[in-house]
């Protein structure tokens, strides 16, 4: 097998679409017209144009085809009628449905997780990304491999089908398990390097940039760390993460790192595989969560990217909210409420430059207060304790005194219990 699976290429014409969604009991109809505009705009992500949606209201799913024999039937019309070359569900629908939709409808059928891996395939640029990218495709294709062969061999580069198969259509399970195998283990390496990298900027204090797809992280990124970072109005505009160095004072260096965005429902295989990716917050000493304060429903997200960092177990990091896009806000009343319903909270928009000084005052103030300054002594004969302390905290200054190593550290105060509990231990054992 090839060392790729697949070369990904954007369509030079745009597949004609049409979305479908279900509401079922429990759900409500406003709710699910907003994540088919979410779905749309994956689409258009993706390189389709959307010609139409269709809602059906459920009582229940049915395990065959999701939807009624009566739009399904309606919906082959349709693709005829429209030439409409591709279908596309809000809901990640089942191998068995997708099969039966296909023979239904006579067109390619792409779940919403689907849609994601494409665009997650279209925007992948660095290497770690690609592997993880690809490894997510395969274990997301695997138990479709029968249904992928059906139209793969009509279409390509086609959105649904970029990735494992494109080029490779003789592959069967065994290899595609193989090469997930291969994937993993390759990914196990890069993480290896990234955790030492991590090690070496232990010592800076850092900051992530987290929230939903296009609130305008890397926007806010390039205004503080004066960058020119790609920025595009659309969802999953950068995948990789990115880390900028800026002076907040004198003796204030912070590192920035800017990570993907989130998304309602976004496919397991894909949390998964970019976990090592995310773990770039999960090092950080303080969380920036952008939220776009425009949108209509900038609290769902905000809930869904808290429920991610709580899958995560980064959500009780101290975090800095920060309601972004605030010169697009009509109702200005609202943000007096949201000041007074969270405790750290900044108002900006990176497009006017606004609240960007404050954002800068509020992220040194958390760290004037979360960092604690103190001076320890040791023996100069110490050494494997002076190490670790170089290791946990930063060391501000350090000068020898009657034959004792004075250091003055900075630290939070877990770490700095750490190190008062190691001098203790040591000194108990000396004593015994």
């Amino acid at each position: 097998m090839k060392d790729k699976l697949y070369k990904v290429t954007p369509p030079d014409k745009k597949e004609r679409a049409i979305l479908v969604g279900v509401v079922l009991p429990g759900m409500t109809k406003y709710r699910e017209k907003e994540s088919m505009a979410e779905l749309a705009a994956l689409a258009d992500t993706a390189g389709a144009e959307v010609i139409d949606t269709f809602i059906q209201d459920r009582k229940k799913i049915n395990t065959a085809t999701l939807i009624g024999k009566g739009l399904a039937h309606r919906l082959s019309r349709f693709v005829v009628d429209e030439n409409i070359q591709l279908v596309i569900f809000d809901v990640d629908l089942s191998p068995v449905q997708t099969r039966n939709l296909e023979n239904q409808i006579n067109r390619k059928i792409v779940d919403r997780s689907g849609i994601i891996l494409d665009i997650f395939s279209l925007r992948a640029r660095t290497h770690e990304a690609k592997v993880q990218v690809e490894l997510a495709q395969l274990e997301y294709y695997l138990p479709r491999l029968t249904r992928l062969w059906t139209h793969l061999t009509r279409q390509e580069a086609a959105i649904g089908t970029r990735g494992p198969g494109e080029t490779q259509l003789e592959v069967d399970r065994r290899l595609i398990r193989k090469r997930i195998t291969t994937l993993k283990k390759e990914l196990h390496k890069v993480e290896i390097q990234r955790n030492n990298r991590r090690k070496r900027r232990k010592k800076i204090n850092k900051v992530a940039l987290v929230g939903y797809t296009n609130v305008g992280k890397s926007s806010l990124m390039n205004v503080i760390a004066d960058e020119h970072l790609f920025v595009e109005n659309r969802l999953f505009a950068t995948l990789d993460p990115t880390i900028r160095s800026v002076q907040l004072q004198d003796d204030q260096k912070v590192l920035f790192i800017d990570t993907v965005g989130f998304i309602r429902k976004l496919p397991h295989n894909l949390v998964a595989a970019f976990r090592s990716t995310l773990q770039e917050a999960g090092e950080a000493d303080v969380l920036i969560h952008v939220v776009d304060i425009s949108h209509r429903e900038y609290d769902e997200q905000m809930a869904t990217v808290n429920q991610l960092l709580k899958d995560l177990d980064i959500i009780d990091k101290p975090t800095i909210l920060v309601f972004n896009k605030v010169d697009k806000l009509k109702d200005r009343k609202l943000l007096s409420t949201l000041k007074n319903s969270f405790e750290r909270v900044v108002f900006t928009s990176a497009v006017k430059n606004i609240g960007i000084n404050k954002l800068k005052e509020e992220i040194v103030e958390i760290f004037k207060q979360e960092q604690i300054e103190k001076e320890i002594v040791l023996r100069t004969n110490q050494t494997k304790i002076i190490s670790k302390v170089y290791d946990i905290a930063t060391v501000i200054d350090k000068h020898y005194k009657n034959g004792k190593a004075v250091i003055k550290i900075r630290a939070t105060k877990p770490e700095l219990n750490r190190i008062l509990s190691m001098i203790e231990g040591i000194n108990n054992k000396d004593d015994d």
